[in-house]
């Protein structure tokens, strides 16, 4: 058993923030820590600055191998007000302050602690343990798990089950704690919409020039939301909340299940629909606008790039239509990158992940979840492995996750690290029995 404190204090003090990840120091530390245990590690890299490990415990052939994936990259902290040093790994009042406490060196420590824990047991797992931890999660995945799925497949034959980010921790609505259990992600398909206008010397003012359209287009984007679609994912994650809720919020989550009753019900829900809102549509948000290189030029042409995430079981061509009918028939809209999406979900380790809930907390509702993000499950799953978004952390009920995660001072009680590590080795000890 590791000092999973001591563990994630020292992986926060790695800055690994990507762009451009140097995920090799970290990686390293990660990898001599396993060997201490006995545990042979392989190391496996596109560029050898940004490698990946790979390591694995023999089961008792009784189950198929079980993944645990993680990445060790973090976001930026660039112009965020940390109240304290971000790569610091500070232990304050209880809590472990530091970027990627969260996301997901935390996930890490409970991985490694779980595989350690696993390698010294009396008995072998049912199932070989397979640990990867990689690099490049926050940039796409290129140098990461997209490398290990394209290049070393082999190296996951017969896996059906992984385990990364995100679910397994509290989300309390109407009086009911719910622990969300990731079986499905969106998928990310990047736009640009051009629009263009005339254009001229900059002492000689165009009314309704490209630049005064791409505020038009802008605005609509702000105020107009895409059509509804109820996913399969989305629907047992309803159906399961409508089981254990009564009055007012039933009956409006029961409404969410018609895209024709879904947009009244969500002025009822208002704040409290939280994460529900981007899991029954397609959005899109607007993050790089550019328009001109002169200061006295007025460009006749301005473009913005839009981070959109899909549905699943949707086609971009659709999305590109549903864009197309906010911006208006006068804005190009084209897709300049799309990822691959998952087919329907398999929910075969679903109940011994809520089992493990429910024995921590009997009072806890686990419901399956859409993710409005992306991971990197999503390259897993092009090999035929379900990927299970299962971080189990208990968090206080007033901690608001959301605003912490990729933002300033981004921390995790050092309880919940270890009662992460604890369930962990619970599903890696009763997995397959």
């Amino acid at each position: 058993m590791l000092d999973t404190v001591d563990v994630l204090q020292r992986l926060i003090r790695f800055d690994t923030t990507n762009p451009p990840g140097n995920e090799h120091a970290a990686v390293s530390y990660i990898a001599d820590l396993l060997e201490s245990h006995g545990i042979a590690t392989q190391r496996l890299a596109k560029d050898p600055d940004r490698p990946n490990l790979v390591a694995r415990i023999p089961g008792d052939g009784h189950a198929p191998p079980l993944l645990l994936q993680g990445h060790i990259d973090v976001v930026p902290t660039t112009d965020q007000p940390w109240s304290r040093d971000p790569f610091g790994g500070e232990l304050v009042d209880g809590w472990i302050w530091g970027r990627g406490a969260l996301d997901m060196k935390g996930g890490i420590v409970m991985m490694l602690d779980a595989l350690v824990r696993a390698a010294h047991a009396d008995s072998a797992p049912a199932g070989d343990v397979m640990l990867c931890v990689v690099s490049d999660e926050e940039d796409g995945g290129t140098h990461g798990a997209r490398f290990l799925v394209e290049q070393h497949r082999e190296l996951f034959d017969g896996v059906r089950y992984g385990i990364g980010e995100f679910g397994g921790f509290p989300l309390s609505l109407a009086g009911r704690r719910f622990y969300p259990i990731q079986i499905a992600e969106r998928v990310g398909v990047r736009f640009r919409l051009t629009v263009r206008g005339q254009g001229g010397h900059g002492s000689l003012p165009v009314r309704g020039g490209a630049m005064a359209r791409l505020g038009r287009v802008l605005r609509r984007l702000d105020r107009k939301r895409l059509p509804i679609h109820v996913t399969p994912a989305t629907r047992l994650m309803l159906e399961a909340m409508i089981a254990h809720t009564d009055g007012a919020t039933r009956r409006a989550l029961s409404a969410l299940l018609d895209a024709r009753t879904a947009g009244p019900a969500m002025a009822v829900l208002g704040s409290r629909l939280g994460v529900l809102e981007p899991v029954l549509r397609n959005t899109v948000s607007p993050t790089i606008v550019r328009g001109g290189d002169k200061i006295n030029v007025i460009p006749s042409e301005a473009t913005v790039e839009l981070d959109g995430r899909m549905l699943p079981g949707l086609e971009p061509e659709q999305f590109a239509d549903e864009v197309q009918a906010i911006v208006g028939d006068n804005v190009e809209v084209t897709w300049t990158s799309e990822e691959i999406g998952v087919g329907e979900p398999d929910m075969g380790l679903f109940d011994l992940l809520a089992d493990i809930v429910r024995e921590e907390d009997p009072t806890g509702i686990p419901i399956p979840f859409l993710l409005p993000a992306v991971t990197d499950g999503r390259w897993f799953t092009q090999l035929g492995i379900q990927h299970y978004g299962f971080l189990p952390m208990n968090l206080p009920d007033d901690y608001d996750f959301r605003s912490t995660v990729h933002a300033a001072d981004e921390r995790i009680p050092a309880e919940a690290v270890q009662h992460g590590a604890d369930r962990m080795y619970e599903l890696v000890s009763r997995y397959g029995r």
